[in-house]
């Protein structure tokens, strides 16, 4: 070798050079591979000491039966390794061609990450001595810089010769027979031997090739040399090598079974004796088919002269099963019509699969098939063919499985996504239009586990909570349920590369709906209603009474309302519209607040939160829509100091407390009764009463309390003991001071309107009390009134007393 080149040993006795170089799967190629250089640069010095290791898991160096074969691990040698053979001559580039003619073979296995060489014990550059001996460079580049790493081995092969063998590999065939030419004492050049592959005495041996289709002319083994034929003696035994589809070669059938044969003779003439070598090598070219599972090749059975069946024994990646263990393998062996038949199963451990996206997700499986056949002639001498047959099936569908495993009860959509091949890998799945690439985010609410399964596939389970956003929801009217609805779509990868793969799935899950229900909090003020919405709660109007709940109609009511895309928040203040009170009393009263549910297709109500509460309130007035003032207050604030009133009554002295505690009195009367006084306004019209309490010399006037209703909500103000209104009134306790006496007044006064201040009209307390009061026309109200000719309120009073 020249000096430049820089030659480097791969050793590994020590386990701690394979963990270096072997253990860290993150390591890039270009770093395992630096760091491989610079190992094998300090172990160069212990080769020279001559040291004989090996690194496993990067190289690995095997004797077989009738071939060498050095495995080196990709990742060390980057994609394209080159091989040097050397011998006492040189170094030889292993090209393609030179290969073939010499007894090499080189193969890319990618799908496990490794370069192969086998080489025959007879390829050109193997010495002999007490065993075979070879010596190689491996060449690899790195950063433009080659390293050149020297791979040496001797095999002694343990298997006897038979007297015909026959090596039918991937580029070349290969035959070789025993010796039995008349040697002579003289040297090692004598024409009467096949003398080496130089030497003077090629020059009269010559070599003629039969062909059933045409006459071809002899050559000397010098021109057969340049035609790529080998031609060679290597321990006692003649050996000849051609690469496949040489001119001289011819295809044939035997059985049905395509075969390349190529049939050479040797001779050479001797004074008076002619010395003729008969050399035939036939091999099956079948390129294997797929059929039910099987991957299928064919052999001729009497390739060569038989007495009767051949021996057959064969397996995968250059290991033997004898016929007897082929069942148990899974293998199938088979013979009819003259031709041995074998069927690997697709899944036989020691094929190699690889995925690919064509109209969907493919795969194919490659075996490196190798056997034995051995045929016993008439003169009981075996001839022993050895195949390496590299078999491929065609695309095959590689469909993944998907199950829908939802279970609703859990709340959660759980889809299972199995049958990845291990060479296939998740890197993102969309969800409804989102995409989320994996491994997911903490961040997010959806889990995706990965298991991995004896059989080299793995799968995935997605998990989505059903009411999540991203989950379409509608409701379903033929099922009269809510329909959950998730769109999948899996992107997946093959490796090596980033050639994608789209795998879409949709899942549904109906879900019975219910109404909504409130969470309710009584306070001191009033009442807090509370819905977390789910996604379906559209499907529902909530009204009060017969009024949707809106913020506008909140706003009207002097209710507090926030309604968000998560929750309704509704606050109800005391006395506002839409509560009902019983059980009054002076130590408080119950109050009723109720929202109906309402199916907004159909207008029905579904159901309703009815929620009371115990208020307990020093004072409190309420005007309802019937026409009633309830009232309850505490005159301790107006009384003379130290005194106690002896009695309580309104402007009607016969209108007395349903309850008095103390200073506290409670009072509930008609608002047209007990002396009332009603003061119509522009916008609505008071009915007002005075409490009055007795002390021992005189009555005094304690509070004023009154109600005040809208007009517009009124149907009419007075009908005979009948009051109607869509609203409530606003109530008022007013303090007095002023004594006064108690008078029932003899006649009615009312009081004309004027220009400068709203309208009114005052009653004095009275008893018995007005019935009826009818309003002909009130100044700007359409439709309920209508103005006279001056445009001023024109009032006309017709009063009944009892």
């Amino acid at each position: 070798m020249s000096g430049e080149k820089q030659v480097v040993h791969l050793v590994s006795r020590s386990s701690l050079l394979a963990v270096m170089l072997a253990s860290d799967t993150n390591t890039s190629t270009a770093m395992a591979f630096k760091l491989m250089f610079s190992v094998a640069l300090l172990l160069s010095l212990w080769s020279t000491a001559g040291c004989d290791f090996f690194v496993e898991g990067v190289l690995q160096l095997e004797c077989h039966d009738r071939y060498f074969m050095i495995a080196v691990d990709l990742a060390a040698t980057g994609e394209v390794p080159r091989f040097e053979a050397v011998d006492g001559t040189g170094t030889y580039a292993i090209t393609e061609d030179y290969a073939a003619k010499c007894g090499y073979s080189i193969s890319i296995l990618s799908l496990l990450g490794l370069v192969e060489l086998r080489a025959s014990y007879f390829s050109c550059h193997t010495e002999k001595g007490a065993g075979f001996s070879f010596r190689f460079n491996l060449i690899t580049t790195y950063e433009g810089v080659d390293a050149y790493y020297a791979l040496n081995k001797t095999c002694s092969p343990h298997l006897l010769w038979s007297p015909r063998e026959v090596t039918c590999e991937v580029n070349y065939m290969e035959v070789s027979v025993r010796s039995e030419l008349p040697c002579q004492s003289g040297s090692s050049d004598d024409s009467s031997t096949l003398g080496p592959l130089y030497s003077s005495s090629t020059e009269v041996w010559q070599v003629t090739f039969q062909n059933p289709y045409q006459q071809l002319p002899p050559m000397n083994l010098s021109q057969a040399r340049q035609e790529g034929y080998i031609f060679n003696l290597v321990h006692d035994r003649i050996v000849f090598r051609t690469p496949y589809g040489q001119p001289e070669s011819y295809r044939t059938e035997v059985t049905g079974v395509p075969v390349e044969v190529v049939h050479a003779t040797v001779f050479s003439r001797q004074s008076w004796v002619v010395v003729m070598v008969d050399l035939i090598a036939a091999c099956s070219m079948d390129k294997g088919s797929y059929d039910s599972g099987y991957m299928i090749w064919d052999t001729p059975e009497a390739l060569y002269p038989s007495l009767g069946t051949t021996q057959i024994s064969f397996g995968l990646n250059g290991n033997l099963v004898e016929e007897a263990a082929v069942v148990q393998k899974g293998f199938i062996m088979e013979r009819y019509n003259s031709t041995v038949q074998i069927g690997i199963p697709y899944d036989a451990e020691g094929g190699y699969r690889k995925s690919f996206v064509s109209d969907g997700l493919s795969e194919f499986y490659i075996f490196n098939l190798y056997l034995k056949q051995t045929s016993v002639d008439e003169r009981h001498e075996e001839t022993v063919l050895w195949f390496h047959r590299t078999l491929v099936t065609p695309l095959l569908s590689s469909p993944l499985f998907t199950e829908d495993q939802t279970d609703v009860n859990d709340g959660t959509f759980s889809i299972y996504l199995g049958k990845v091949p291990r060479d296939v890998e998740l890197t993102s799945v969309q969800l409804t239009g989102q995409e989320f690439a994996v491994p997911f985010s903490d961040s997010i609410a959806y889990t995706l586990t990965e298991v991995r399964h004896s059989n080299k596939s793995h799968s995935y389970t997605l998990k989505v909570p059903l009411h999540d956003p991203i989950v379409v929801q509608e409701f379903s009217k033929e099922k009269a349920a809510m329909l959950h609805k998730l769109d999948i779509n899996y992107t997946l990868i093959v490796k090596p590369g980033d050639e994608p793969y789209y795998h879409t799935f949709s899942v549904t899950a109906l879900m019975a709906v219910s109404p909504p229900s409130f969470d309710v909090v009584c306070k001191e003020s009033g009442i807090d209603f509370k819905l977390a919405y789910r996604s379906f709660d559209y499907l529902w109007d909530f009204m009060i009474g017969s009024d949707r709940l809106t913020p506008a109609l909140a706003a009207n009511y002097g209710y507090t309302m926030s309604n968000d895309s998560q929750n309704l928040l509704l606050s109800v203040p005391l006395f506002t519209h839409g509560y009902k009170y019983k059980d009054i009393g002076l130590k408080g009263f119950l109050g009723t607040f109720t929202i109906l549910v309402r199916d907004r297709e159909t207008a029905g109500i579904l159901t309703s939160t009815i929620k009371t509460c115990l208020f307990n309130t020093t004072e409190f007035i309420m005007c309802s829509t019937n026409g009633w003032m309830t009232v309850v207050v505490d005159l301790s604030a107006v009384l003379p100091s130290g005194e106690m009133p002896t009695r309580f009554h309104l402007l009607n002295s016969l209108c007395v407390p349903k309850a008095v505690d103390g200073t506290r009195v409670l009072f509930s009367f008609p608002l047209h009764s007990c002396g009332s006084t009603v003061k119509l306004a522009k916008e609505n019209v008071t009915y007002q009463n005075k409490i009055y309490f007795d002390t021992s010399e005189n009555a005094v006037e304690g509070m004023t309390v009154q109600c005040t209703y809208p007009l517009a909500s009124l149907h009419r103000l007075f009908s005979s003991h009948k009051f109607e209104s869509d609203k409530e009134g606003v109530g008022s306790i007013i303090p007095f001071v002023e004594t006064t006496k108690v008078v029932v007044p003899a006649k009615i006064t009312t009081v004309a309107p004027q220009r400068t201040r709203s309208p009114s009209l005052h009653l004095p307390p009275s008893y018995p009390t007005a019935r009826y009061i009818k309003v002909y026309r009130v100044h700007n109200r359409p439709g309920q009134f209508s103005k006279g000719p001056t445009g001023n309120l024109q009032v006309k009073t017709l009063l009944h007393y009892a």
